[in-house]
């Protein structure tokens, strides 16, 4: 026999608003309406998913949303159940007490008012950034480190030790490890991001006008910063594999290079990763030249039993930047810096004390807290299995022989058919508020490719898979009768 379909159901498909708030919604309404109670169990998320026929992610939002509420809790182990709610949030106008005994009350604490979500677009995929965590709990356990941190509020809030605290450099060193790259302490510094740490290292090793070379198709970040510098970069041609070994001895010949930065693990925007092999000798060709390599690891932590990092390869000659934003969430503005020998720690510290005086010392904290406790694997873990259930979704509807990526990214680089320009393709799917990045913001040096970025972490799944459907199909149209069908 047939099971009847869930009560919650007509109520979700018509609402106006998005189902994970719809949700939220109804658990609300089904609280006013006594139908649920204090500490009563919701039903887990994949049979609700199943009975209310929605996706998984979209009900983990809901609860989430929920839980942001007020409304319901993640008790770990135990699974998620109805809170207490507080008695102004339900009491009617015939409960108040009476004149005498309101004389008597004393008024409760003064509690923060919940912030609304930020309005972002539906499908903006122009930010290289990882997937939201919605496993309510995993936030839950995310929010305990947090509080956690809380009980020092005044010991990081005030000014630190200059390159991180003891225990901030230990977690770094304990989360390179897991890369296989063993960092001394007094080489190891915690910064406030990639972006501060790139900026040290260029004008540590160049000054205005010598020569730092890059992947052809490079880490946007690393033109401005260059700019800045008075340097100049130029941008070396890649194959399936990473940096042409031959471009890079020619340019070592020829133009005597300060440094070399490259992204050689799902590299920005390309996520070509370089093997073990052409890590090496292009190792070779610096330490021949006497040119420093800068790694930028951002992605390093995503791949499973990737090639071990370049500063693993030649610690004494690599300096390496693993920034946590791209790893574990953009708002974590932390990077780990190893340099290559303690003579460089002086010009480094110099830059850095002049550029940013110290990492936020509460971020830095809460990143130690979570590498501590494990949470930070479970964080990276999550992440991991959505990027590879998203990209698994867009190896399915886009060109399988145009699209490049790997399943631990969360971003992947589109070569577009002949017929479309990057500037048209780019356009037509900005007006159905699709953002895009072109090919121009990468190129470090020759002319742009005809070819778009699409980031694949920022937003739900579903409006990732809308996006990637529209994406596949202004592909399968010619480019003056796509935007009739968007």
């Amino acid at each position: 026999m047939q099971s009847s379909p869930h009560p919650w159901l007509p109520l979700i498909r018509t609402s106006e608003k998005p189902r994970y708030l719809a949700i939220a919604d109804v658990i609300a309404e089904e609280l006013r309406q006594g139908r649920l109670a204090p500490g009563d169990r919701l039903p887990p998320q994949r049979t609700l998913a199943d009975a209310l026929e929605l996706d998984f992610t979209t009900i983990a939002r809901g609860y989430s949303e929920a839980q942001r509420r007020g409304l319901i809790e993640s008790r770990v182990g135990n699974g998620t159940f109805v809170r207490d709610l507080p008695a102004s949030a339900s009491a009617s106008a015939s409960a108040l007490p009476e004149p005498a005994q309101a004389e008597r009350a004393v008024p409760a604490p003064c509690q923060p008012a919940a912030r609304a979500p930020r309005p972002r677009r539906t499908a903006d995929l122009s930010m290289n950034l990882p997937p939201e965590i919605e496993d309510p709990a995993l936030l839950a356990r995310m929010r305990q480190g947090l509080a956690e941190i809380a009980e020092d509020l005044v010991g990081v809030l005030r000014y630190q030790e200059f390159g991180g605290a003891p225990e901030d450099r230990q977690a770094g060193a304990d989360w390179l490890a897991r890369r296989g790259l063993i960092a001394p302490l007094d080489r190891l510094l915690v910064c406030p991001g990639t972006h501060s740490a790139l900026l040290a290292v260029l004008g540590s090793v160049a000054k205005a006008g010598d020569v730092v070379c890059a992947e052809a198709l490079a880490y946007p970040g690393l033109r401005g910063l260059a700019a800045q510098l008075g340097l100049e970069l130029v941008g070396l041609p890649l194959d399936a594999d990473g940096i042409r070994p031959d471009a890079f001895a020619e340019l070592c010949r020829t133009r005597a290079p300060k440094a070399l930065y490259c992204n050689p693990t799902l590299n920005n925007p390309t996520t070509i990763t370089s093997s073990l092999d052409r890590r090496t000798v292009l190792i070779d060709i610096a330490r021949r030249h006497n040119v420093a390599i800068i790694e930028d690891d951002a992605y390093g932590a995503l791949p499973v039993g990737g090639p071990p990092p370049l500063a693993a390869l030649a610690p004494d000659l690599v300096f390496h930047i693993a920034g946590l934003a791209k790893s574990l969430g953009a708002g974590l503005r932390i990077a780990y810096l190893v340099a290559p020998e303690a003579r460089r720690m002086w010009q480094l510290s110099a830059y850095l004390r002049a550029t940013t005086v110290m990492a936020s010392p509460l971020t830095a904290a809460l990143a130690t807290r979570w590498i501590a406790d494990g949470t930070a694997d479970a964080m990276l873990d999550a992440i991991r299995a959505e990027a590879a259930a998203r990209q698994s979704y867009a190896r399915r509807v886009l060109p399988v022989t145009d699209t490049v990526s790997k399943p631990e990214a969360f971003h992947l680089w589109l070569p577009l058919p002949p017929d479309w320009s990057r500037s048209g393709f780019a356009a037509t799917l900005r007006a159905s508020d699709i953002g895009l990045v072109v090919s121009d913001a990468f190129a470090v040096s020759g002319p742009p490719p005809e070819a778009v970025r699409v980031c694949l972490g920022g937003g739900a799944a579903a409006d990732i898979r809308s996006a990637l459907d529209k994406i596949a199909h202004t592909l399968s149209q010619p480019p003056e009768f796509a935007s009739a069908f968007l």
